[in-house]
């Protein structure tokens, strides 16, 4: 246990975060497995772009993310 006042805050804070990036990670990958269609895929590039914005994910994950849904997607015609 925590024992000083900075400890504690941190402790409270890092907790605080860990569920904000579990609902992110969570929001991201069923965003992911549900796309199916172009509506779908705008949505999806949306949310990756926020997570890559909030600096979730690397930009550069963000794009790969976006370039093989986006192939997926048109494969699919």
């Amino acid at each position: 246990m925590p024992i000083t006042k900075s400890a504690i805050k941190a402790n409270k804070q890092s907790a605080k975060k860990r569920l904000q990036n579990l609902k992110k990670k969570r929001l991201l990958k069923e965003t992911i497995k549900k796309t199916r269609s172009e509506k779908d895929l705008a949505k999806a590039q949306s949310v990756i772009d926020k997570a890559a914005k909030t600096k979730y994910i690397h930009k550069n994950k963000a794009a790969r993310l976006k370039s093989r849904l986006a192939k997926k997607i048109s494969g699919k015609k």
